[in-house]
């Protein structure tokens, strides 16, 4: 996106609020819970929908359930005391935020129904104002918890548009239309397709599936545990920690430790393609699924995902087909393949996924800095890294928690939820300390770790050959890793232990500020290209402000082990 500045009236100094959240899901929670642990009670939440829990409020479609096991997927300080199965219903997942909400009395924080069209920072009083659609909001801190799972990603094929029958993405699910007895077509087969698939093959009068690039998944473990098991493990402090820890340290060793060592390790790849597919032709027992559903990228490469009825529902070829010819367009009455076939239907369900950390979307608005310039357009032209996947050079007091590039982790997204809120707290709580108005990180620091991430990327399974052909979103339109290439334990440690003087404290001076116009910034869309050469963050001298004066590094308190 490109800006044109227009004038108006400098905010207050004093703002409306000390923190601002964007987003009631687990990472807008988990933020308002660490601020209120730290006696931060200055702080309101906002969010566009008009219920408590994010994608879980949003996504409800049919067979919508968590894929990681509930003593894993909550939040390590409370219990998630009402699942049901081993993994929960995406209705049981969102009624655990509305309990985290209602735990640590955060409801009175948050306001609904108020979608954000922008933030810019003022330099002149150390603020942010964010805007929406009727008024403006001042904050000294502001945090973005938007998630990845947050613009749905429509199919771009020719003629969607005039499809006559009922279309629908998963992330808008129409309940009150009748799916029973249609004929259904259903593009995409990624994780949200393969829990959705099998639901709507029970009650379609023929489902098609349009499939571009098979998944790798294994069979799903999925059992009732309320008769005791779930009620131990919540009751059981000691042993759920255990538990969780013993899945975050297998994913460690298992996943990542695998995932990036590929370089040194180049026959690993290869020699787990081959186990995979081995165990998909055993497990489906038909040579034509077996050519169309057994991936030929690695596993890992992709999201991994588990069902124990997605490759069944193939299996029954009167009611269901696979289609894996490429889509030519979309008429009025059906799709129509590069075979040149045109396949029937009433119904079209895109299970396209969403915009992840696409140009224009990661954030979806305008996030105007210290300089000026905005956020996204600084990505796309220095690459798109944070610090610790949670703050960039020129957005001053501005902490992203789980929604940054380089911030999420292999596993539960609500460790990297937790780590994230838990840096941005740390940094809230120390600028408290010093009396500071502005935080920003070094441009130094921010180097340093863009190109450590982009050394461990280039030893990474992700891009090398054997993930060619996946179509993996772990890679951003850059060509750079999405995800953050750590381990659990060396996120917990480098947000919760990030040395000081990887920061710039500053305070205004004591007096009156001057009102001075600040520029507003008005979105002007752009085609999302990849840049001709990307380069490195360039190194640049954070803005200073004017009748501003910046704080030394002072001893760290006793409890610190940074100090």
């Amino acid at each position: 996106m490109s800006s044109t500045a227009v004038a108006e009236t400098a905010p207050l100094t004093r703002p409306d609020h000390e923190v601002v959240i964007i987003g009631a899901g687990f990472g807008g929670i988990a933020t308002g819970v660490a601020l209120k642990q730290a006696g931060v009670e200055d702080f309101v939440i906002f969010d566009k929908h008009s219920g408590i829990g994010g994608t879980w409020w949003a996504n409800r479609y049919p067979g919508i359930a968590v894929d990681i096991p509930a003593v894993y997927y909550s939040l390590s300080y409370m219990p998630f005391r009402t699942s049901t199965r081993v993994f929960p219903p995406g209705h049981e997942v969102q009624e655990y935020t509305e309990q985290i909400v209602d735990e640590y009395g955060l409801r009175p924080h948050i306001t609904l129904n108020t979608r954000v069209s922008g933030a810019i920072w003022d330099e002149r009083t150390h603020l942010w104002t964010v805007r929406f659609d009727d008024r403006t909001v001042t904050c000294r801190f502001l945090c973005p918890a938007l998630g990845y799972l947050e613009v749905p990603k429509l199919p771009d094929i020719p003629g969607i548009d005039r499809f006559a029958g009922k279309a629908v993405h998963t992330a808008d699910w129409d309940h009150d239309f009748d799916y029973a007895g249609k004929r259904i077509g259903v593009i995409g087969t990624g994780a949200t397709a393969l829990q959705l698939i099998p639901e709507l093959a029970d009650i379609a009068e023929h489902l098609t599936v349009f499939q571009r690039t098979p998944i790798w998944l294994a069979p799903k473990p999925d059992f009732r545990v309320d008769w005791g098991l779930d009620q131990f493990l919540q009751r059981n402090d000691r042993t759920r920690k255990v538990v969780r820890g013993a899945v975050a340290a297998g994913i460690d060793l298992g996943l990542v430790g695998l995932a990036l060592s590929m370089r040194r390790l180049p026959r690993v790849a290869p020699a787990l393609t081959a186990g995979a597919r081995g165990a998909y032709r055993m497990w489906l027992r038909d040579k034509e699924l077996y050519d169309k559903l057994a991936p030929t990228y690695a596993p890992g490469c992709k999201r991994p995902s588990l069902s124990s009825r997605y490759m069944k529902t193939f299996k029954n070829r009167d009611r269901t087909s696979l289609i894996t010819e490429g889509i030519e367009r979309v008429t009025e009455k059906g799709v129509v393949t590069a075979d040149g076939v045109e396949h029937p239907i009433d119904v079209l369900v895109c299970a396209t996924g969403f915009r992840v950390c696409e140009r224009g979307f990661s954030p979806a608005f305008e996030m105007i800095g210290a300089e000026g310039k905005e956020l996204g357009d600084y990505w796309h032209e220095t690459r798109y890294h944070a610090y610790q996947g949670v703050t960039v050079p020129g957005w001053p007091n501005m902490f992203m928690v789980a929604c940054g590039p380089n911030s999420v982790i292999l596993g539960s997204i609500l460790t990297t939820v937790e780590n994230t809120a838990a840096k941005a707290r740390r940094l809230i709580v120390e600028a408290r300390r010093r009396g500071a108005t502005r935080v920003d990180v070094t441009p130094e620091a921010y180097r340093e770790y863009a190109d450590k991430c982009l050394e461990k990327m280039e030893g990474s399974l992700w891009v090398t050959a054997p993930c060619a052909g996946s179509n993996t979103y772990y890679v951003n339109y850059q060509g750079d890793l999405a995800v953050r290439p750590s381990t659990n334990i060396g996120q917990w440690l480098g947000t919760r232990h990030f040395p000081w003087r990887a920061y710039q404290f500053g305070k205004l001076a004591p007096g009156p500020q001057p009102a001075a116009p600040v520029k507003k910034a008005v979105a002007k869309k752009t085609a999302a290209k990849k840049p001709a050469a990307v380069k490195a963050p360039a190194k640049k001298t954070a803005a200073k402000p004017p009748a501003a004066q910046q704080i030394p590094a002072q001893p760290l308190a006793a409890d610190n082990p940074t100090q």
